[in-house]
């Protein structure tokens, strides 16, 4: 298939530029520009940015990423494994060995059986997690009566004239027993 010419319209400057291109790569001047046409398609480049002398201004930005990226694994060694693991490590070390005391020791009403710090503070987190536990299951309950109330006893009313409104379909019994479970809650 014979290929047709057609002519484009350049200053002289870039004509003049463009031969001696052609001359330093070799080949033709259709050649040339498909070869850098497919260069810039190919690769998703655009002509119109800088990338400084052999794109040197791309690789100090990936290099400043990466230092970027190093800093952020740092930082997370730093404030949450470090601080992870010494938490583990004094949870799994034993404490140093007391002196022996004797297996039968008089308990006076009124006293504390442990003086232990340790175990205070553990007792003291046990609680609270059976608190936030109890706490956890009363949103949930509440949750669960709150998704009831507002799926299967409210409804869209729409009237003739004005906006729709919603509807509660309950009796005032309910009603009632629910606001004073709310309030004691």
């Amino acid at each position: 298939m014979k290929r047709r010419f057609l002519s484009i319209n350049f200053h002289k400057d870039t004509v003049e530029r463009f031969k001696g291109f052609c001359a330093k790569v070799g080949g033709s001047y259709t050649d040339t520009l498909d070869h850098m046409m497919d260069f810039f398609d190919t690769y998703q480049l655009s002509p119109m940015e800088d990338f400084g002398p052999n794109m040197r201004g791309m690789e100090a930005n990936i290099k400043k990423r990466i230092n970027a990226l190093t800093s952020i694994v740092k930082d997370i060694e730093k404030n949450q494994t470090r601080p992870t693991t010494a938490m583990l490590q004094l949870l799994f070390e034993q404490s140093p060995s007391k002196p022996k005391q004797p297996r039968l020791v008089e308990v006076k009403q009124g006293s504390k059986t442990s003086k232990d710090p340790f175990f205070a503070t553990s007792m003291e987190a046990i609680e609270l997690r059976k608190e936030k536990n109890a706490l956890k299951r009363d949103l949930k309950e509440t949750k669960q009566q709150f998704e009831d109330i507002l799926f299967s006893r409210v409804r869209i009313v729409k009237s003739s004239f004005g906006k729709p409104r919603l509807q509660l379909d309950m009796a005032l019994e309910d009603y009632e027993a629910l606001k004073e479970k709310i309030k004691n809650s």
